[in-house]
Formats: structure tokens, C-alpha cells, sequence
């Protein structure tokens, strides 16, 4: 359960995904409902920072600032941007240690923009940007610890590889890739060069072994939401739908150039809506 906002990179742009937050999180109860758009406001500001045009050290010390009101709010001192957060914290109980990885995750773009990192590095990206949100947003649903952690892991890295492939040639324009090297290399392609890579013939050969592994995340997320109450799982399910059509698109559209965007049909978000918001 990543949340959208603006980055392509991180799991935060297009209109259309935003609403398809918007439409998973307008189900909730209203205590929920208020915790997850702060949680959303809170991804938002920080991925603004980072994928600003100004400078980096400023960017940087922006982004600082974020963690030291962080504190304050955990410290008992939030500050006027966070105040509003204090009950949503207690009510649910919210970790700091969340809140700063994302704040982490995105300043992973800011001192040099990412390029061909490795698996390594592009997992915990992934946990930073994605699966920190999703270990946020489990308490506020109210799943069990244990489910909730392994449902933040494996939901928040699949929706975040399925942004990563439908992402490439916007990423590119703004000097990013987030292919892992290792398949690169193995493809034969030794560019980190954005815009020489998505030109790459062989580019399908690196992007297909992802979504494999989208699709393995994606199954093990269901298996969790499988044993848990629909109401619980009602709002992450619908991510889930709703991203696993993209990757779905993708797969059918192929990676070869011109990649056409993909997007999801207004009467497919209809569809997931109706079968899994109201019980």
C-alpha cells in the first residue's frame, strides 16, 4: 500500500492513480479515513522536496528539516505542520521509524539522481518509499502485527515495481533509472545512460524478469488478505486490483519501443470498486 503523490519514481504520480487512492481510502471509517490522508499529506510534502528543480543541499536540508519535526512529534512538540497528527499517532499506533524511512527513501533521489542500482539497493528503495508507507497504513486498517508487516513488505514492493516498469520513459526524461544493474548486465546492456537504455532492443529482457516478480509479491499479498477480515483488508485490496490491471496492461502492451502509456479503464476501477468496497 504505497500511497500515490507526485514522483514517478516513488509510488506517488498520475491523476489516475491518485484517485484510485482517493477511491480506496473514501470507504474508510472516518478516524481511518483522517489517518491516511495524513499519511498521504505527510508523502507528498517530502516527495515535492525531492523531486524539485532546486538546489540540492537545499533539498537536502528541507528534507532534515522533516525528520527533526519527526521527532518533535514524537517528543510531545508537534510542530504547527504536524499537530494535526498527534491522535491519528496515538489512536494508531504510528512508528516514528516509518515516518523517517520515507523520508529516507526519497532523499535516496536527491544527492545524485538514481541510476542502474543494484537489486540491493533497489529493495530497500522499495521498502523506503512503498513498504514503509504500507507498514503505516496496516496499523490505521487494523490488521493483526505480524500479517500487517508481511502484507507491507510484498503489497508495498509490488506496487512499487509495477510504478518502476510503467514509469521508465517518464523517469528517463528526468534523468532516473530504476532498473536494477544486475539486469542490465545480464541483458547485455552496460549503459546507465537513461535515454540510452529505454532505446535498448533488448529493454524487455530486463523488464519481464520484474514483473515476475511483481506478480510473486502480488500473490503473496493476497494470500495475507485471503486470511484476513474483508474489512480489514477492504482499501489495501483495491490498491491491490487496481495496480495488479496496470502490471496486467503492461505485460500485454510489452516493453519494446514505443511503449503507448497504459492506464486503467474507467469501467475496471468501477469493476474493483464494487466488488470489494462495500461488504
Amino acid at each position: 500500500m504505497t500511497l500515490e503523490a507526485t514522483s514517478p519514481g516513488a509510488s506517488y504520480g498520475s491523476t489516475a492513480s491518485g484517485s484510485s487512492f482517493y477511491a480506496a481510502m473514501r470507504i474508510l471509517p472516518h478516524d481511518q479515513r483522517e489517518a491516511m490522508f495524513q499519511i498521504y499529506s505527510f508523502c507528498r510534502q517530502v516527495d515535492d522536496i525531492a523531486d524539485s528543480d532546486g538546489p540540492r543541499d537545499e533539498r537536502l536540508a528541507a528534507l532534515q528539516e522533516w525528520r527533526n519535526d519527526i521527532d518533535a512529534l514524537y517528543q510531545g512538540n508537534p510542530p504547527p505542520r504536524l499537530k494535526d497528527y498527534t491522535a491519528s499517532v496515538k489512536t494508531f499506533g504510528l512508528k516514528r521509524e516509518d515516518f523517517l524511512a520515507i523520508v529516507d527513501g526519497m532523499e535516496m533521489d536527491v544527492p545524485q539522481d538514481i541510476r542502474a542500482p543494484d537489486m540491493a539497493t533497489l529493495d530497500l528503495y522499495c521498502d523506503r518509499v512503498a513498504s514503509a508507507v504500507g507498514r503505516l497504513s496496516v496499523r490505521v486498517f487494523g490488521l493483526p502485527e505480524e500479517d500487517g508487516i508481511q502484507l507491507a513488505y510484498h503489497l508495498g514492493r509490488a506496487l512499487q515495481l509495477t510504478n518502476i516498469l510503467r514509469d521508465i520513459d517518464e523517469d528517463a526524461g528526468l534523468g532516473r533509472l530504476y532498473l536494477p544493474r544486475e539486469a542490465l548486465l545480464h541483458a547485455g546492456i552496460t549503459s546507465n545512460d537513461p535515454n540510452r537504455v529505454i532505446a535498448e532492443r533488448a529493454l524487455p529482457k530486463v523488464c519481464l524478469p520484474l514483473t515476475q516478480r511483481a506478480k510473486a509479491h502480488f500473490e503473496k499479498s493476497d494470500e495475507i488478505m485471503n486470511r484476513n477480515k474483508r474489512r480489514a483488508v477492504r482499501a489495501p485490496r483495491i490498491m491491490s486490483k487496481y495496480y495488479h490491471s496496470i502490471l496486467d496492461l503492461l505485460i500485454a502492451r510489452g516493453f519494446n519501443a514505443p511503449r503507448e502509456p497504459v492506464r486503467v479503464s474507467k469501467v475496471t476501477r468501477i469493476l474493483i470498486l464494487l466488488r470489494y468496497a462495500f461488504i
